[in-house]
């Protein structure tokens, strides 16, 4: 998560967004920044608004407005089954070496997830409780450019976003069968993505 307080602007780090890219292009302009331990890095929405925004908006004073990136479902969780192959992790229990993208996706859409689908929800990180988004503005990860346009003119500097924290490249089609659950069970996801 990063701040930036003179522009009244929160940047919330949704993992695998290019967060990693956004910390490393923004972190010299940002005023606070959250970046370890991973768990604190990730600040949902709702975290945000209930912890942190009274201690950064000056409880109301100072309203600051929350932007967020949000990835394509499939290509989300493509990008996390792709993470979680890489050799580092083999005989680890969060590791998808030698399972396939459908099997990965079934385990994401299980009631309780095995370590290695345990990798959240786009739709839970960007929402409050009742399920109304939280944040003000969201971009979209297939057109960051939109986003590094808003911060280029908010921030008055230019950006060069590198390639950071890349998933190892592997094949990520869904069966049919797969892609119509997934579109059924996880719905919220994709509303949220067609609304953006």
């Amino acid at each position: 998560m990063l701040v930036f307080w003179k522009q009244k602007i929160v940047l919330l780090a949704v993992p695998k967004t290019g967060t990693t890219a956004l910390e490393s292009a923004l972190l010299p302009h940002a005023s606070a920044a959250i970046l370890d331990p991973p768990g604190q890095k990730h600040v949902s929405a709702a975290q945000y608004r209930n912890r942190l925004s009274k201690f950064f908006e000056q409880r109301g004073n100072r309203p600051m407005e929350v932007y967020a990136v949000m990835r394509e479902p499939v290509e989300w969780l493509g990008s996390w089954y792709r993470y979680r192959s890489r050799p580092q992790l083999d005989g680890k229990s969060n590791s998808t070496a030698g399972m396939s993208f459908d099997d990965f996706v079934d385990a994401w859409l299980a009631p309780k997830r095995p370590d290695f689908a345990d990798v959240g929800s786009q739709a839970t990180f960007l929402t409050d409780d009742q399920g109304r988004l939280a944040v003000d503005r969201v971009f979209r990860y297939d057109q960051m450019s939109d986003l590094v346009d808003v911060l280029e003119t908010r921030l008055e500097t230019s950006l060069d976003l590198p390639r950071a924290n890349v998933s190892p490249q592997a094949p990520v089609a869904l069966s049919e069968a797969m892609q119509s659950r997934l579109h059924r069970e996880a719905a919220a996801e994709f509303d949220l993505w067609t609304c953006i």
